[in-house]
Order: C-alpha cells, then structure tokens, then sequence
C-alpha cells in the first residue's frame, strides 16, 4: 500500500510539473481578458516581485551558465506575466481610481505613496530613472555581452568538436563522456543564441513601461475628467499617482530580472558561483584593504567631510586586513610546526644501511621538471593524474591486460618544462609541456601561421605551435587540433605504451589474465598451464602479439588455438630437444584473431585496398629467407625504398598501408619493416577472412594490377 502511494504521489509531481507550463500561459491569458479584483492584484504583484528576486538568487549561485540553461525561457514568461499585470492593473485604475487611493490595491498604493511621499512628480523621476537605468545600462550591456558570447561560442564549436574527436581517438575520453561533451557544446550554443534574443524581450518591457505609464496618465485624464467630473488637477493628482505605483511595482521587478540576465550571460565559468569568485578575489589581498583604509581615512581627516562615516569604513578595511595577516601567520606557523623532511633525512642517513634502501626500477615512470609539478600534484588537483587514470583504463579495454601503475617524481636535473617518460629506468620518451597555453597542431592543409613557439608533436611528429589561452578559439576556426599541456603528455604517454606493450606484460600480468579467464573456464586454463605448455612460452607468444600491436582481449581465442596445437608441437620440439616453436604459436594465434585483425585495419565489410609483392620479388625474398634467413643488405635496401614508396602512395589515395604477404614471408618482413616503417601493417593472405573482397592498389617491385 505504501508502494501504491508513492507512486501516485510520484506522478504526481510529475504532472504538476507537466502542467505548469499551460497553466501559467492560461493565467496570464487570463489576466489580459478577466477583471481581477484589488485582492487578487495585490496577491500577483506580490508573486511577481518574489519571482524576480527567486530568479536573481538563482543567477547568482550558478557555476555556470549551462546550470540555467532554462532562464531564456522564464525570462520570456517573467516579461509575459509582468505585461499582463500591467494590462490588468490599468483596468482597475482606469474603472475605479476615483474612488480613492486603494483603488487598484494595497501594493499599488504603498509603492505610490510610501516609497514617493505621495508626489506624483518625485514619482515620475523615480521610475523614469529606473527605467533609464534598465534600459540604457543593464540590459544594453547585457544584451551586448550575449552577442559576442553567442557569436564566439558559435564560431568556436568547429574546434571544440575536433578537441573532443582528438581527446577520444587518444583514449583520454570514453565513448559516453565524449558523447556528454559534444551536447554540452551544442547546449551552450543554443543557451547563448537563446539570450541574444531573450535580451531583447527586456528591452521592449523597458519601452513597453515608459509607453503604458503615458497611456495610463493620458486615459486617466479623460477618465476622471469626462466620466467622474473631477477637476484636471484631482484628476491628475489621483491617476498620476496610482499610474506611478503601478509602474514601480512593474519595474522594479523588470530591474532584478535584467541584473540577473546580466549575471548569468557576463559570469565566467569555474567551480565558484558569483559570490565566492567576488569574495575569493576582491577582498582576498589585504595590501588592497590596508591601501583603501588609509585612502579613505585621509579623506575622512579632511574638514567638513563625514568623519564618521569615512573613518568608520576606514576602521574596518584596516581590521580586515589585519585579520587576513593573523590568519596567514597562524597557518604559516602550524605549516612550520609539522615534521622537517630535512631532520628525517639526516637521521636516515645517520642509520645503518638495509636492503630497505635497494630501490627497485619502476616499470613505467614519468619525470616532469619543476614547472610541471602543478599538473601532477594531488594537493592541486593535477589534471595529468585524471587523464593517466582513464588512459590506464582505456588501455586495459583496448589491449587486453592491465598496464602498471605509471610511477611519477620531479627531477631538478630536466629542465624546467621536460618530462621523460621511462620504460624499466630506460628513457622511451621526452617531451617538453607549457602549462597555461594550448598547443595546436597541423593536421594538414592549415595555411594560417599563428604567433607562438614552433614546435613539433611529440606523440606522432606532426608540426605544432605553442599557443597563448586567448588564440585557442581562432587556431581552432582556422583547422588546427588544440589541446592543453596534460593532453600533450597524456598522449604520448598512450601512444608509447601501446608500441612497447609487449614489454609491459611480465609474468605476473599473464598470471592474472590465466586466472581472470579461470573463473569462468578454469578447466580450460588448467589443461594449457602448466601441463602442455609453460608460463614463459605463453608470455613469450603474447609479447609476440603485443608487439605487432595486436589486442589480446580476446584471450579465450588464444587458449583455444594454442591447447589445440600445443602438443603437437610440444611432440616436434620434445623429438627435437626444444622447446615449441613461439614463431609458430604466434603465427596461429594471429591466424584464429585474423577478423578482429583485419577489422582493425580496415573497420566494416567493404572492399580491402592492400600493398601486395611482385610475384619474382616474392620468389627471391622466399628463397633468401629458406636458405639464411636473412636479406641481404642490397635486396634489404630495395625492398625498404619500395616500401616507403607503397606506403606513400597508399596515404595518399586515403587507404590504410597494409602489406598482404604469405605466412611463410610475413614473420621475417614484419619484423624488418617494423623498425624503418612503423605505421605500415604486415598480414598474412590466411588472416584475411574469405567474405573480404582484397584489391591490391599499391605493388612493392612492379606496377598496382
């Protein structure tokens, strides 16, 4: 039963929510057409001024704009709702404003008598002043500010499309969160060209208002005059007034509103609303306070001046800053009472030496110089940290195993914006990050030079620039991929660990993935380990794999093949007095993950664009590989100056550069080509399922057939 009503009071809500839309369209449809008693005018005022102030708090604890992305459309029922009281207030005060002062309501009356002293003239400066500044100041300038912003967000787009495509295609991002950054891009385009035009709903309420004020003082004239014979100044008196009270309840809500529209569209986005940003940097430097109470206390000190008022403002400026001093010495004091790494070092020196002192060499390592320590610092929230955690992850779904954790330390020797990345203490890599600017990259076909230091990509080689923050916008409208000094490193960091994959997998990787597979087949991993093949020969076929840039994800594949021609070869190598052939394990694993292979290269089921050999190149590269097993250094040269040359022309029809050789060939030439042409992939014609139709467009010794 308690069920039942939950989820009767749950749609509910829910409808509540559906209806409000029509029912506040039916109200203000209402309020245009229907005479509304004093009372229920009273009751509206009194809503519509709370609304505006509702909406101002909202605007102001925001982080970003996209946090509101609904305030166009309140502003235009806000402006809608404002209108139609007007529309319903003047009806009162034209049929009933001779009868007294309370005419048109309570509301109406406090505003024209209490907050004007019942002075029909203060009263139309009042509001003509209000209305000035709305007009002319706040909505201008918002309005204004929702221009340019709609402008550069639309013409940044383009780029911040290609950032979000480069940031997936490194692995930084998942399919999901790119799919989350792409609709925010798209919202924040429709927010800004929203406000653009909402801006001008604000505009016209501000003219509507000085227009509705003439109309009501004018029909109230005649009104009084011809219908209620007053005179024309009680006339006056009395509808200018209740016209004035009008306006102002009006208005002053207008005024909140366009302060708010004005918040929202000239806030800069971070993790702070607008009053944590206001009190975090206007008041956070107490230089600034000393300075400004000593600047209004000497002005206080002049004569006939309010010395109360200055020197009492000057009193508390100066506590201020005196209050902000105490507090930074008392953390500069508990900061100086904690431990001293330098006394715990002397005393570890002064201690015996242990085997707790052999420190071992890292797997994967990463150095930065001291500029760089910020994008890796926890205490700071470094962004480099984030993106090597979802690398890693990213790595694990794409390749198949788990990588090691990726051990980061500053080093005082590199300088001050290098980082090395390091394979078992080896150096792999090294590059140079600048926090603060962007880099933007030459895809290829950018014609437009930017100001910047030149560089070059330190993943893939490709010519860049290093850019300032406020050029990102027009180096992305101008074709260039742009990203930021974590995603320099992340990317090469990713990029290097999928060439040296093999060497990431160690014995201990291959164990877990034996018994990760074991919980759901662990018949099948103990038939193959250690009964018909060892831990070394399988690690020794997967390094094989993974250095051919092949995934091992699907590891079940694997197993199968291998426990299938493991004993006959086991048989071979036991007559022989070796061990199995890993060249051989590595050949048939490949061949039983061909489709995966081949899906790789060239995604879907269209036609296959491969390089193929000349049949008499094939012939002496096969008769040279039977007999020694190795090219000759001038058949060697040869092969790789066509190579290069196939690969070129292979690029440049826009096809993947893929060499289809037989399996006899594809071991020795995949790994000779390997080292002089990495981006080209060597397959066997048996890796290739038969649904594929294979064209050869580019030949390595002869003409394309």
């Amino acid at each position: 039963m308690s069920e039942l009503l939950a989820m009767f009071k749950a749609n509910g809500a829910a409808q509540a929510r559906l209806l409000a839309g029509p029912l506040l369209i039916v109200l203000v449809l209402g309020m245009m057409i229907l005479p509304l008693p004093a009372f229920i005018l009273d009751l509206l005022f009194t809503f519509n001024i709370s609304l505006a102030v509702m909406i101002l708090l909202v605007a102001m604890f925001t982080r970003k704009p996209l946090d509101f992305a609904a305030f166009p459309s309140v502003l235009l029922f806000a402006t809608l709702l404002r209108l139609s009281l007007n529309v319903a207030s003047t009806r009162v005060v034209l049929m009933h404003g001779h009868s007294g002062p309370d005419a048109a309501g309570k509301v109406i009356e406090a505003f024209g008598h209490f907050l004007v002293g019942g002075n029909f003239a203060i009263g139309i400066i009042v509001f003509v002043i209000l209305t000035i500044i709305n007009f002319i100041v706040i909505t201008k300038g918002a309005g204004r500010i929702a221009e340019v912003g709609a402008r550069f967000t639309l013409d940044a787009m383009p780029g911040k499309q290609m950032a979000i495509d480069a940031d997936l295609n490194a692995g930084l991002i998942r399919e999901d969160e790119a799919r989350r950054r792409r609709a925010e891009v798209s919202q924040e385009a429709d927010f800004y060209g929203s406000m653009d035009g909402a801006s001008k709903f604000v505009r016209g309420d501000a003219v509507a208002g000085l227009l509705i004020m003439v109309i009501n003082v004018i029909g109230g004239l005649l009104v009084g005059v011809a219908q209620h014979d007053l005179s024309v100044g009680e006339a006056g008196r009395v509808y200018t007034l209740l016209t004035i009270g009008d306006g102002l309840v009006a208005q002053i809500p207008a005024l909140v509103i366009s302060t708010a529209a004005g918040v929202v569209v000239s806030r800069v986005a971070n993790d702070q609303d607008v009053g944590q940003q206001i009190m975090g940097q206007l008041f956070s430097n107490p230089r600034v306070l000393f300075l400004t109470a000593a600047i209004i206390g000497i002005m206080g000190l002049i004569p006939n001046m309010p010395h109360v008022a200055f020197l009492s403002l000057a009193a508390i400026f100066g506590g201020s800053g005196y209050w902000m001093v105490r507090r930074e010495m008392r953390a500069k004091a508990a900061a100086a009472q904690q431990p001293n790494p330098g006394q715990n070092q002397a005393k570890a020196a002064a201690a015996e030496a242990s085997w707790d002192d052999v420190s071992m060499v890292d797997q994967l390592g990463l150095e930065v110089g001291y500029r760089l320590i910020p994008l890796v610092d926890h205490a700071q929230n470094g962004e480099l940290l984030h993106r090597i955690r979802s690398l890693r992850k990213k790595f694990a779904q794409d390749v198949g195993f788990l990588p090691p954790v990726v051990h980061i330390r500053d080093n005082l020797e590199l300088k001050p914006n290098d980082y090395v990345i390091q394979l078992s203490g080896v150096e792999v890599g090294r590059g140079v990050a600048m926090p603060g600017q962007w880099l933007a990259i030459d895809p290829g076909g950018v014609t437009l030079k930017l100001k910047g230091t030149a560089t070059t990509d330190p993943a893939f080689g490709l010519p860049a620039v290093w850019i300032e923050a406020s050029m990102r916008d027009q180096a992305q409208i101008a074709g260039y991929t742009v990203v930021d000094a974590s995603t320099v490193v992340a990317t090469h960091l990713n990029h290097l660990m999928h060439r040296h994959g093999s060497l990431l997998l160690g014995r201990q990787e291959v164990q877990q993935l034996l018994d990760r597979i074991g919980k759901d087949a662990p018949k099948l991993v103990e038939d193959l380990v250690p009964k018909t093949l060892s831990l070394t020969i399988l690690q020794k076929t997967l390094q094989g794999l993974l250095a051919e840039e092949v995934p091992i994800r699907d590891m079940r594949s694997i197993i199968d093949t291998i426990s299938e021609h493991a004993p006959r070869l086991s048989a071979q190598a036991s007559t022989a007095g070796g061990q199995p052939d890993v060249g051989e394990l590595i050949a048939l694993s490949r061949r039983a993950l061909g489709r995966a292979i081949t899906q790789q290269w060239f995604p879907g089921d269209g036609e296959i664009r491969v390089i193929g050999l000349d049949v008499k190149l094939e012939r002496v590269l096969s008769q040279a590989i039977s007999t020694s097993g190795v090219l000759e250094p001038g058949l060697a040269e040869n092969v790789l100056r066509e190579a290069q040359a196939a690969v070129q022309r292979q690029e440049a029809l826009g096809n993947a550069p893929v060499l289809v050789v037989s399996p006899l060939l594809r071991p020795s030439l995949s790994r000779f080509l390997r080292h002089h042409l990495p981006q080209l992939g060597v397959l066997a014609n048996t890796e290739i399922p038969d649904e594929r139709i294979v064209r050869v467009t580019a030949l390595i010794g002869g003409s394309p057939a």
